[in-house]
């Protein structure tokens, strides 16, 4: 990456980001393709429910893959750090198969899936057959991350959209193939989606892997040599996520609490998924940071103060103009009470939208710094808002129904955007008060 600091265009910053934003939306487009070829099975119900909680299980798992990608980008500057990078690799890749099979193969499964889970008995073998297959979709991920964040530091994010629309089209191809040969069991959607995962990292490979070669072997001023030294940035965020899986456990147990647990459980599942759509494209502000923060700091603010703010106009168009109800009425098919029940649990998840993007831009800053252990307690910040919330609202207004988990949800977060936002000031502050204690002594 060849900048000089100050020399950050905002066109510059914009190419960068738009392949990340197209490719993060693309990835719902993924989940669209497996849920409808799975609901044109003879039983359905089944079948989406038993590849649903295996993969209720993969997003926790796969997780510590996942937080590969932002490490990468973060500390690969030269081939000695991209082997360093390798080992902490295998070692995640080691301890999530491992994981994977004691889940398939021993009572553990059984026991995660009906007793943390609350699926049905009879679904547990069907379940675990999804899972047979998913936990092989971890894997290819953190291939797929690693060379991905190779890839984002070196700016060719373009190739994030090209392995993201290469994966489409296989997962698209495969899903006619079982819509023609037969569906019939939820592994049918885990095959489709580990297929697809193996092409998205095969293309991060390729061209991850070319990158890589023309780096210098060894940069003598860069300090990351060794796994110990990539593992002490990685291990904080692994454990904060711990803490963050807990989240969405939390808001669903709760909600059942409520006046009409069924109804709330649907409409706030309805409205998160919106959100999702919506706040997709805007996750990626932390590679930005990561990228250009130490060329050009004042083209980042300018970039994040530009755009940092359209998920909540996004989401207010959607909360309280007719676009939402027509989206929800008419597109979605959502009817009645829940029809109702989704249009105000979307508006508290307006907080949420307004805080999202200067979160994600401050934890870019924490990690541009190597203060990943801070997200450990704004996570948990996230984690004791949320449950506080939740259960205040469910004491005093039941009847909010959905409202309360959006709630919870957006206040959680923006409990947590505080706290990292206090930490990068007094961080700031104490790096000021060092350098005028250097120009001092000089």
């Amino acid at each position: 990456m060849i900048q000089q600091p100050g020399s950050i265009s905002m066109g510059q910053l914009w190419r960068f980001f738009l392949p990340l934003g197209i490719s993060a939306t693309l990835v719902t487009i993924s989940h669209v393709i497996i849920n409808s070829t799975l609901s044109r099975a003879e039983n359905p119900e089944n079948i989406i429910a038993s590849y649903a909680i295996a993969m209720s299980l993969l997003i926790i798992t796969e997780r510590p893959a996942v937080l590969l990608r932002q490490t990468s980008s973060a500390l690969v500057r030269d081939r000695r750090s991209f082997r360093a990078m390798l080992v902490v690799g295998q070692t995640v890749f080691a301890a999530i198969m491992m994981l994977g099979f004691l889940i398939c193969y021993t009572p553990l499964g059984s026991f995660i899936f009906s007793g943390l889970f609350g699926a049905e008995q009879s679904l547990i073998p069907d379940i675990v057959d999804v899972y047979q297959v998913l936990m092989f979709v971890s894997l290819f991920s953190g291939i797929r991350c690693i060379y991905q964040g190779v890839i984002i530091y070196n700016l060719h994010t373009k190739w994030l959209t090209i392995g993201m629309s290469v994966r489409l089209i296989g997962m698209y191809a495969v899903s006619l193939f079982f819509l023609h040969s037969g569906i019939t069991s939820g592994a049918v959607g885990a095959v489709i989606f580990l297929i697809g995962m193996m092409i998205e990292a095969a293309v991060s490979y390729l061209e991850g892997r070319s990158l890589v070669k023309q780096m210098p072997d060894e940069s003598p001023e860069y300090s990351i040599k060794t796994g110990r030294h990539v593992f002490s940035f990685y291990r904080p965020m692994l454990i904060s996520t711990l803490v963050t899986v807990w989240i969405g456990p939390s808001i669903n147990a709760l909600l059942g609490k409520t006046s009409d647990a069924a109804l709330s459980i649907a409409s706030f599942a309805l409205a998160a998924s919106l959100i999702q759509l919506v706040v997709s494209f805007f996750s990626y502000f932390h590679q930005i940071v990561l990228n250009f923060y130490k060329i050009d700091r004042a083209a980042v603010r300018r970039f994040t103060m530009l755009f940092g703010f359209i998920p909540a106009i996004l989401l207010c168009l959607l909360a309280f103009t007719p676009i939402g109800a027509y989206l929800i009425g008419h597109i979605m098919g959502v009817k009645g009470r829940l029809y109702s029940e989704t249009i105000r649990a979307l508006r508290p998840f307006v907080l949420f939208a307004l805080a999202m993007p200067w979160l994600d831009a401050l934890n870019g800053i924490i990690m541009v710094r190597g203060h990943t252990r801070v997200m450990l307690g704004s996570q948990s910040a996230n984690l004791v808002f949320t449950v506080s919330t939740m259960l205040i609202f469910v004491l005093l207004t039941p009847g909010w129904n959905g409202m309360i988990g959006a709630w919870a949800q957006s206040i959680g977060l923006t409990a947590e955007c505080v706290f990292v936002a206090y930490a990068v000031q007094r961080g700031s502050r104490k790096n000021r008060i060092i350098a005028g204690k250097v120009m001092d002594m000089e």
